[in-house]
């Protein structure tokens, strides 16, 4: 059900954005510097485009904008999972260290002269 509402909201979003662009087709002339400024520098770089292509342009901008913003405003989250990682590592580390069995030579001494076991001999 979920698949269906997903590509009936794709072909709505592609059909809104076929009839943007039919709609702007008239060309737009970009310029990096205004007129009165290029012709002081006498450099003047001008890109003519169709409208359409200037308003995708400005979505993808923008987006791609906001991922970036968000991926730096999370690098705080993703810095905190990191450390709590490799903390979580070294304490399954510990717990391992921890479970292996001691032989016998090596136990405590003062729990070995308190085992029952042990004075019987």
């Amino acid at each position: 059900m979920i698949r269906y509402l997903r590509y009936a909201f794709l072909a709505l979003l592609a059909l809104v954005l076929i009839t943007l662009a039919m709609a702007n087709r008239g060309g737009v002339t970009l310029r990096l510097l205004p007129p009165d400024m290029a012709g002081f520098l006498g450099y003047s770089w001008e890109l003519t485009l169709p409208l359409f292509l200037v308003i995708f342009a400005g979505i993808l901008a923008g987006v791609l904008i906001g991922f970036v913003w968000e991926w730096f405003r999370e690098h705080k989250h993703r810095a905190e999972a990191r450390r709590a990682r490799a903390e979580k590592e070294e304490l399954q580390r510990e717990v391992g260290r921890l479970r292996v069995p001691q032989s016998p030579g090596q136990g405590d001494d003062v729990l070995a002269l308190l085992d029952p076991s042990d004075s019987a001999r």
